[in-house]
């Protein structure tokens, strides 16, 4: 799940904005922006604090409501300006809020939890509203699907039977092992909820995803997949490559 996250600097401007069915009255003098183009400034106990708003995000379906909010001028409305860039990871994204060079991001749900309780970057955020909810799935290669499709139990109509358990990939696994060649599998980030949804698949499966401990961070010790990081727009062209077997991500990386 993501959601819209802002550092302080932004609060007031954009939970105002956020806000389903508040009227807001805009005076006609305006403020001038960045760029020279001139915005309303919304009456909100006063003007907004700052009306030029720098906000960042992945390239992933879940980002249409600000596309869509930028592109119908529905931020100029509130007396906004908005600048929308896309940033190449969603740690790179992070930093950006954090480090206030954004002012403002669409975000990972794990990645706020993970801040507040001082996991990674410790600065608070406010989540305004939630952008989605699921969505994610778990997506594997042609060449792991041609090797486990003959086995996978099919109802009375010869359709494969939903949900898939992850122990249909043991024996794919299993071979990789005695080859030398470990099943690996990509994630968004350590924190995401993509994370934790493919290490409950995998461990439900009958699959050590790996254990978190002080010494390993990244969680790999006694994994039967190995878990790594992959920013969402590059997984179906790692997958292609081979470098990974299978990714957990959301629209529209896993229909590519």
């Amino acid at each position: 799940m993501t959601g819209f996250e802002f550092s302080s600097i932004a609060r007031r401007a954009v939970l105002a904005a956020g806000m389903a069915g508040v009227a807001l009255a805009l005076t006609g003098c305006g403020s001038s922006s960045e760029s020279g183009e001139t915005v309303a400034a919304a009456k909100i106990e006063g003007a907004i604090e700052k009306p030029n708003l720098k906000l960042g995000f992945i390239k992933l379906t879940d980002i249409a409501p600000l596309v869509i909010a930028k592109e119908k001028g529905f931020f100029e409305d509130e007396g906004l300006n908005v600048t929308l860039e896309p940033q190449a990871n969603w740690k790179v994204l992070l930093d950006g809020v954090t480090g206030g060079q954004l002012d403002g991001a669409h975000m990972l749900a794990g990645q706020i939890l993970a801040s507040g309780a001082g996991i990674g970057s410790p600065v608070k955020l406010v989540t305004p509203f939630s952008l989605d909810i699921n969505g994610k799935a778990v997506t594997i290669s042609n060449r792991v699907y041609d090797a486990i499709e003959p086995n996978l139990p099919r109802g009375a109509d010869g359709k494969i039977t939903h949900p898939v358990s992850a122990a249909a990939l043991k024996p794919v696994v299993a071979a990789g092992r005695a080859a030398g060649k470990p099943f690996k599998m990509a994630m968004v980030f350590p924190v995401s909820t993509h994370n934790y949804v493919l290490r409950y698949w995998l461990a439900a499966g009958g699959l050590n995803p790996g254990y978190y401990l002080p010494g390993d961070t990244a969680g790999t010790t006694g994994a039967d997949v190995q878990l790594s990081v992959t920013p969402p727009p590059q997984m179906p062209a790692t997958l292609e490559a081979g470098t990974i077997d299978g990714f957990s991500v959301v629209d529209p990386s896993n229909k590519a």
